[in-house]
């Protein structure tokens, strides 16, 4: 029993694996640092051998289109247009691959595991794909940010697009793992995920007006902004788990001005 325990231990050691985190972006000296659009997708770990979500689920991709991947990992996000979430999501996220997945793209934004600064790292997934070509996979564009006005610019030119914001990063840095001050995320807003936990409904009516939400620090809050008029008719289930926008929070914790994007499914 000792022993069937340690092999357990081991192989969950050898098949873990931890990613980059951005943090917040609070107007800090990001000159010569290097931005590039946050795409709104599922994030996709490649470990050499199989895709996997950031939290280490196998992603069943079709063979087609992990076609000449390389024996090194790639970090990126499975993404197909601005505002595709839900398709993104159910696409990629399904058991069995369909023929969605032939709207969907890898777009590399890291190559872990790999000396250099970070353009020379992402140099070596341009190298392998050029000489193995996958039409699946791009490499996300990155550009030389000036200062903050140009950075405020090229986030609006984002936004414009229907995209969800910005990534700047320290380019010196070597490649590391964790919540980085050196991976910046730039957004209008800010987004947090809670759990359904019951409803509101409109007087008489059967129509949900609010739902109730529990956060991580178990604060609850009503939340009735950004539901569709099919949405307060066939609502999210309680104990799902929902992304929703805000601007800040109020004295009593509560995230203030918050909106429904969607429901959140485990990855």
């Amino acid at each position: 029993m000792k022993y069937f325990l340690i092999l357990i231990l081991f192989f969950g050691f050898v098949y873990s694996f931890e990613v980059q985190k951005p943090k917040i972006y609070k107007e800090q000296n990001i000159s010569d640092w290097i931005m590039s659009e946050k795409l709104d997708g599922i994030r996709g770990y490649w470990d050499g051998k199989k895709l996997s979500t950031k939290n280490g689920n196998t992603i069943n991709a079709p063979k087609e289109f992990l076609k000449n991947f390389p024996p090194f990992a790639l970090d990126g996000e499975l993404w197909s247009k601005h505002n595709d979430f839900e398709f993104i999501q159910t696409t990629v996220l399904d058991n069995t691959p369909t023929k969605d997945w032939q709207k969907i793209t890898f777009n590399i934004f890291e190559v872990p595991n790999t000396r250099g600064t970070f353009l020379q790292r992402l140099e070596k997934a341009k190298q392998w794909f050029t000489q193995h070509p996958n039409k699946y996979v791009k490499i996300i564009p990155q550009y030389l940010c000036k200062d903050e006005q140009h950075l405020q610019e090229y986030l609006d030119k984002v936004i414009t697009l229907k995209g969800e914001g910005v990534i700047i990063k320290d380019p010196n840095q070597p490649y590391h793992t964790g919540r980085s001050p050196y991976i910046l995320k730039v957004k209008k807003f800010q987004d947090m995920e809670g759990i359904v936990i019951g409803y509101n409904y409109k007087n008489g009516t059967h129509i949900i007006k609010s739902l109730q939400v529990k956060l991580d620090n178990n604060i609850n809050f009503n939340l009735g902004g950004g539901l569709s008029n099919n949405q307060r008719i066939n609502p999210p289930a309680i104990g799902d788990t929902i992304t929703f926008k805000y601007y800040g929070f109020t004295k009593n914790g509560k995230p203030k001005f918050a909106s429904f994007l969607r429901i959140r499914k485990a990855e």
